[in-house]
């Protein structure tokens, strides 16, 4: 297991500024409103040629009763339990609180090794003295640090990695499927998660837009390594008037973009909704592999037919992704969330197929034996052959006299024909024509 270092402190100190800094992205939202920062989020940092995974959690706010805060204290606490080392950030500029001496003294009680960062020190070259009042909080020497600039995030490094176990040849973890968990506000993304989990790891409220940074979780069962990046719920942009919602929405477009699998939720009781549509979109048009998953199976009235119809309704309404299979689930009571894993497997599998240039061109010469080539002005459009350039999604070329006379509908048809041929079920699949004459590879 690679060490994981988890920031943790009270609101506002400075820790998701550091964790980018650590990290070396923009990641995790900043916002000088206290509390933006509400799931734990997780990167992958390298320092002296070791990775290592560090943890930004919320702001923990040791005696508040306020509902949203209390869940970020308690996904601040399973970080902690999880952690190999935590960072434990404070501020120079507003000097020890009653608040601060709280956090270390949770800390202390968790037995973890604990580094203590003194962010704001932004001054270069002399020590603020007021940096000092630090050693009160019982947790060591306090290393000065400017999330801002990056001063002292190296020393900061150096004493995390003191507390790292010996490296043990540890496993890759590129083998694990990348699942990203899609859809509207409110529609069960991350009980979903919890409940594959088997624990409450992402908070989950009535409330929308309670998810507001994609999150990262790995999982590992029989079926395979897993990990699940449960997005913020994506609204329509003319509601996304704040601008934390706008980064949601950014960040949800880049899970999508990191993920091999996507999950796109849908409410039961809804159905395809015109927001459903454009989150939909978003994972065709970035060629990722897809499930749609019916949601909140348990809540609507049914009979005989109710799931035939519901699955016409689904096909018709998301009429361009016809490719991808529908699974009827219920995140509340786990009804068929089992299945999921078969099924995420499969597809991730089928966006990875290789189809070799002799057996595509087979298949090719039969569906133009079968439906000819269209013609214009007595012109014939010739197909030469077809190769396969790149696979997630399956992407092919197909070399011709006239790319004019290729028109939409026959790619169409050949694009059926592969499909009924090679399953390609559960991915987007790319056709790119080029002339004869292109000198392009």
């Amino acid at each position: 297991m690679k060490p994981l270092v988890a920031i943790v402190g009270r609101p506002n100190v400075g820790k998701s500024l550091l964790f980018n800094k650590l990290c070396g992205q923009r990641l995790s939202i900043v916002e000088d409103t206290p509390g933006v920062t509400r799931d734990r989020l997780y990167a992958q940092c390298e320092w002296r040629n070791r990775t290592f995974d560090i943890v930004d959690t919320g702001g923990i706010e040791p005696g508040s009763d306020d509902q949203i805060l209390s869940f970020m204290r308690e996904q601040a606490e399973i970080a902690i339990q999880a952690a190999t080392v935590i960072i434990l950030v404070c501020d120079v500029k507003t000097g020890m609180t009653s608040a601060d001496q709280d956090v270390a003294n949770m800390l202390l009680r968790s037995r973890k090794p604990v580094v203590l960062a003194v962010n704001k020190a932004d001054q270069v070259g002399r020590e603020n003295p007021d940096i000092y009042e630090f050693y009160n909080l019982g947790l060591g020497d306090p290393i000065a640090v400017s999330a801002v600039h990056g001063h002292g995030t190296g020393d900061l490094l150096d004493a995390c990695f003191a507390y790292f176990p010996p490296e043990d040849g540890e496993e890759e973890d590129d083998d694990r499927i990348k699942v990203a968990v899609i859809g509207k506000p409110n529609v069960g993304k991350s009980s979903l998660i919890n409940r594959i989990l088997g624990q409450e790891r992402v908070i989950v409220s009535d409330v929308a837009g309670t998810t507001r940074d994609a999150v990262d979780t790995p999982f590992e069962n029989a079926k395979g390594r897993y990990l699940f990046i449960d997005t913020a719920g994506m609204r329509k942009k003319s509601r996304v008037d704040d601008r934390i919602e706008k980064f949601s929405v950014l960040r949800a477009t880049m899970a999508i973009e990191r993920s091999d699998v996507c999950l796109i939720m849908i409410d039961a009781r809804d159905g395809v909704t015109e927001q459903d549509t454009k989150v939909a979109g978003l994972a065709h048009e970035a060629g990722k592999a897809c499930i749609i998953v019916v949601n909140k199976w348990d809540a609507v009235e049914k009979d005989g037919k109710t799931m035939d119809r519901m699955r016409q309704d689904v096909m018709r309404d998301l009429s361009y992704m016809t490719y991808a299979p529908i699974i009827f689930i219920s995140a509340l009571t786990g009804q068929r969330v089992e299945r999921l894993f078969d099924l995420i497997n499969y597809v991730n599998d089928q966006a990875a197929t290789r189809i070799t240039t002799g057996m595509l061109n087979s298949v090719l010469a039969d569906a133009t034996n079968r439906v000819q080539p269209p013609t214009d002005k007595g012109r014939r459009l010739k197909i030469y052959y077809m190769t396969q350039t790149s696979t997630r999604p399956p992407h092919f070329v197909c070399f011709c006299n006239d790319a004019r006379l290729f028109h939409f509908s026959y790619q169409r048809y050949l694009e059926n024909q592969i499909r009924a041929t090679f399953g390609l079920e559960g991915t987007p699949v790319r056709m790119t024509i080029r002339e004869k004459s292109d000198k392009e590879d």
